[in-house]
């Protein structure tokens, strides 16, 4: 019998596009790649896409919100704010409440945002040095496009993780979400429409969930346990701008731990 591995063993090496789940997955098949795609689809990496198409830079923090509050207190996020958990009055979590408003009334131009997930695997992702992009279904074919830009610039062809949040459970462990795994293969699938097409077998099985259920994301996105989460809460604007596909051209980059608009020759 085989022993399990540690996360901290890499896997998908042979490839060039690899997908895998959460912050164990991240640290399996990051190891030799170019540029990591984290996804957390609803919500924190649609927010993050909302934000930074607002003018806003979103800094994701690798802790809890209350520890997020507690430093906040403190002063000690300098010239950023925190935003407010999804839900309240002005800039959240909530990718809807990323308007125009908002993001002027804010009062700063950096805004720090915790999630139970998203900001965590972003915060993780930046440990390898590497370009992490923001990815959701608003901005698939962007981010696709972004990465072709990225190995123009650097002459050669670099391998992505693509790395899938989930949702995280009040111990620790992971849930699998269908609308991470549709937006993974999302973005995958539109890798390969540009010829960035040498996928693992788990990018090729995310790419086919998506392909084949692309008429139905906007369904899926809703009836998913999180998307009636959601809904139920009367936050259902969440999922429905989550829903969307290729709106954005927007790529939130996170260059020196804070996400913003970045030319990919920049990071070359």
């Amino acid at each position: 019998m085989r022993s399990p591995m540690s996360p901290d063993h890499p896997l998908q090496q042979d490839y060039e596009v690899r997908f895998d789940w959460a912050r164990e997955g991240l640290r399996s098949i990051a190891q030799g790649a170019g540029v990591i795609v984290v996804i957390d689809a609803i919500s924190f990496t649609t927010t993050v896409e909302r934000a930074v198409t607002e003018g806003l830079e979103v800094q994701p923090f690798p802790g809890t919100r209350v520890e997020a509050e507690r430093i906040a207190a403190e002063h000690g996020f300098g010239e950023a704010r925190l935003a407010g958990p999804r839900g309240g009055a002005g800039v959240t979590l909530s990718p809807s409440s990323l308007t125009a408003e908002n993001v002027a009334a804010f009062g700063a131009t950096r805004a720090v945002v915790p999630s139970f997930n998203g900001s965590r695997l972003s915060a993780a992702a930046a440990g390898f040095g590497v370009p992490v992009l923001a990815a959701s279904l608003r901005n698939r074919s962007a981010v696709a496009q972004w990465i072709l830009d990225h190995q123009h610039a650097v002459g050669r062809r670099v391998k992505v993780a693509v790395v899938a949040g989930g949702e995280v459970r009040d111990d620790e462990t992971v849930r699998f979400s269908d609308e991470d795994m549709l937006t993974a293969g999302a973005v995958i699938d539109a890798l390969g429409a540009l010829g960035i097409d040498a996928c693992s077998p788990e990018a090729a099985a995310a790419c086919a969930a998506y392909t084949g259920l692309a008429r139905a994301t906007r369904h899926l996105f809703t009836a998913s346990s999180s998307g009636v989460e959601l809904r139920d809460e009367g936050q259902g604007a969440d999922v429905e701008l989550a829903a969307q596909t290729d709106v954005s051209t927007t790529v939130p980059v996170l260059v020196d731990g804070v996400f913003r608009a970045v030319d990919p020759a920049a990071r070359a």
